[in-house]
């Protein structure tokens, strides 16, 4: 081993030697703090990394290490252990804050190490395959570069590019990266935000948030155990949906047949019962009014979720068991808000989840609402998210699309019979001998 030529068993050394040395420096200063890598920073550690790349591949003549790189010997170990390595990296679930480091990979050491060798050999693979997209040709006593396009070369090319520029701009994009939570209560503006570790910052974007409206899935009731509290039955819960349409049902062996129901309650007690009135206003909860029966066995009275005005009622049927109606399930909340920016824009929205807004490089999602009102919260949380880095992501992503665009439109063109080949070869040197001459 070691002796020229080098093979993937040097390749398989040179990644087991990264990881062990990434290992040596997880021990010595612990995670990648990608934070102290953001602008200025991350920009001059591109320009420092791409010049050394440039300068070592017009070094390669003399270094027979670059020459290697630029193999398959030492592409295909990197690619495997970046694989593994990803692998164990989707089969646990990241959290930056996980005291395990396999739980913290993209700030692990030897992962970052391994992922910085894949992206030297790209990066000295596109530069290859950019130097010989030119030609030379020789006339007289002078040498003449000529741009001499290969069309074989691009899909290739394309494909190397594209994936360089994706690893090296979401690995130090991601210092740039800011991801916040705001709070905002209905006929409030706010402009400053929280990070993860609960830091505030002030934003150049304020949200003044106009409405908000939660449209939860109709009620429901369930049995559950007296002891335990669990739904019945165990692991697969039975539910009986409180509509319109749907006036009885079973559940466990009981039948159920709803007699009232009031989509906005209040309760009012008495000396031995609990009965529930229509009260249309903020606060107001469900109530269902059922009888519940089971061969000579018989049982009415008011169910309700609750809300934080009112507490839950639930129907006790026997020792065991009674009925219940857990909290409505929200099925979509909207926030009807205006935009205020340092750059003179205002601009109103609707944001709902999953649909967010995009303005001057911020998105901003609908996270969450005031859990404990449910459908009269008047506070609703956005998350404000900025990539600067992203556009540049999306174009690696676009050249690599491009790249297997291009390989598939050139794979037919690769094959021609062999006379023809022959004749188009003869004819091809008849160009280059005139010029000779």
């Amino acid at each position: 081993m070691w002796n020229k030529p080098w093979g993937a068993g040097e390749g398989i050394c040179v990644c087991c030697g990264l990881v062990v040395i990434g290992l040596a420096m997880q021990l010595a200063a612990g995670d990648i703090v990608w934070e102290n890598l953001a602008w200025p920073l991350n920009i001059g550690l591109l320009s420092a990394f791409l010049i050394a790349l440039v300068v070592l591949y017009i070094l390669r003549t003399k270094l027979y290490f670059v020459r290697w790189a630029m193999s398959y010997k030492a592409a295909v170990p990197a690619i495997a252990t970046v694989i593994v390595l990803t692998l164990v990296m989707g089969l646990t679930r990241q959290n930056p804050n996980a005291a395990n480091v396999l739980r913290r990979m993209l700030s692990f050491q030897p992962f970052v190490l391994v992922y910085c060798w894949l992206t030297v050999i790209l990066g000295w693979t596109a530069i290859n395959q950019i130097c010989r997209l030119g030609g030379q040709h020789r006339r007289g006593n002078f040498q003449l570069s000529t741009f001499n396009f290969q069309l074989s070369l691009l899909p290739s090319l394309l494909s190397h590019a594209g994936l360089f520029i994706v690893l090296v701009c979401a690995s130090l994009g991601s210092a740039d990266m800011q991801r916040l939570s705001m709070s905002v209560r209905v006929g409030s503006t706010e402009w400053r935000a929280t990070d993860a570790k609960g830091r505030m910052h002030q934003l150049p974007v304020a949200i003044e948030l106009l409405d908000f409206a939660v449209d939860e899935y109709p009620p429901k009731l369930m049995m559950i155990d007296n002891i335990t509290g669990n739904a019945l039955p165990e692991g697969q819960p039975a539910q009986m949906m409180l509509e319109d349409s749907l006036q009885q049902g079973e559940l466990v062996g009981w039948h159920i047949r709803l007699e009232h129901l009031l989509e906005y309650a209040a309760s009012s007690a008495s000396q031995d019962t609990i009965r529930y009135v229509d009260w249309r206003t903020i606060g107001a909860t469900n109530a269902a009014y059922v009888v519940v029966t089971r061969g000579g066995e018989r049982h009415e009275g008011w169910v309700s979720c609750g809300s934080f005005l009112f507490p839950y009622q639930s129907l006790g049927l026997d020792s065991t068991m009674s009925i219940v109606m857990p909290d409505r399930e929200p099925r979509k909340f909207t926030s009807q808000v205006k935009v205020y920016t340092q750059s003179g824009r205002i601009e109103e929205a609707e944001i709902v989840v999953n649909k967010p807004f995009d303005i001057d490089g911020w998105k901003i999602y609908q996270l969450n609402y005031d859990r404990t009102k449910g459908r009269w919260s008047d506070v609703s949380e956005f998350e404000l998210v900025r990539d600067p880095w992203l556009p540049f992501v999306y174009i690696g992503v676009f050249l690599m699309l491009l790249g297997a665009l291009c390989l598939f439109i050139t794979a037919g063109t690769r094959r021609t019979p062999k006379g023809s080949a022959k004749r188009s070869g003869a004819e091809s040197m008849q160009p280059l001998r005139g010029i000779s001459t």
